[in-house]
């Protein structure tokens, strides 16, 4: 009976979450956009007329050429190619892929250190948690999209050259994942030192279970729909920060192409005529941002127990 209980209200939390969701247009249309970009990312190997990673499938006689609906445009290429030849919707959607890469690998970062460091600070307290808040607040001292550049800077310059290119992406995610952890272990500590008082932390206490235990399993799982609703919003950070660095060249690399460094190729032509380069890059990005910010603020008040 337990169990089928358990499964009955699971079905129920289920329903309730999907009726608040189609109440919600807004919100509706952002996991519709969402799902669409992500898909189509994740899809882009099989629906992408071009593989920009393949040079010997580019052909330079179709470069240049403006999208499907303009004047002079191709039906092959329905946003126009860049000046390599390559089909700019194909860009985009491996763009998303590498833009979307790095956003949930560096949130994934920043949610291990920050949710770790704000529990063992929130349950511990005394000098440990002085220690990590202090260190917590001196990173807060200084803007997260400068912090990541100078862990991105500091971390090439180490590097011998013939490895920068290799490892510039895997340094480009912990830049951006250690630069936002504060947040979360700020966030994390704040809840924990409400639920270290409560009741069944205490019986945990009593039957011997050890502070390493209580965490992982009785509080941790009390905490996390305030980490899902920041993760969420951190995600679009993230991909904003990563296409800011890599416009400014410190980013990924222009041989795997994201959106800021579509953005950026696409810049130098904007003034020459060849608006779609640039403009549609970055209509991408906005709307994934865009996207991504609107689901973060409904799953906020979802998970508000103020506004349930």
């Amino acid at each position: 009976m337990t169990a089928t209980t358990g499964i009955v209200a699971a079905i129920h939390r289920r329903n309730r979450t999907l009726a608040r969701l189609l109440l919600s247009p807004t919100a509706t249309l952002a996991v519709v956009v969402l799902t669409v970009l992500v898909g189509a990312a994740l899809l882009a190997p099989w629906i992408a007329r071009t593989n920009p990673y393949d040079l010997a499938s580019l052909d330079l006689l179709d470069s240049h050429l403006p999208p499907a609906f303009a004047k002079g445009g191709d039906p092959r290429y329905w946003l126009g190619t860049d000046s390599q030849g390559a089909d700019v919707l194909s860009l985009i959607l491996y763009g998303l892929r590498s833009s979307l890469a790095v956003g949930v690998l560096a949130v994934c970062i920043s949610i291990t250190v920050g949710t770790t460091a704000g529990l063992v600070a929130g349950y511990l307290g005394g000098m440990v948690d002085s220690v990590i808040m202090r260190i917590a607040d001196v990173q807060f001292t200084f803007p997260a999209m400068l912090l990541a550049l100078l862990i991105g800077g500091l971390g090439t310059a180490l590097l011998p050259s013939a490895l920068r290119s290799t490892l510039a992406v895997p340094i480009l995610v912990l830049a951006l994942g250690f630069s936002h952890w504060p947040h979360f272990a700020r966030l994390v500590r704040g809840a924990v030192l409400v639920e270290r008082q409560k009741d069944y932390v205490a019986a945990a206490k009593l039957v011997g279970r050890g502070p390493l235990f209580i965490m992982a399993t009785q509080i941790l799982p009390n905490v996390l729909n305030p980490i899902f609703v920041l993760a969420t919003l951190d995600i679009a950070f993230a991909i904003m920060s990563e296409a800011t660095l890599s416009f400014l060249g410190f980013g990924m690399p222009p041989t795997q192409p994201s959106l800021g460094t579509l953005i950026k190729t696409g810049y130098a032509y904007l003034f020459s005529g060849e608006w779609w380069v640039v403009i549609f890059p970055g209509a991408a990005l906005v709307v994934l941002l865009v996207s991504i910010n609107l689901l973060g603020d409904w799953l906020r008040d979802l998970l508000d127990p103020r506004l349930g």
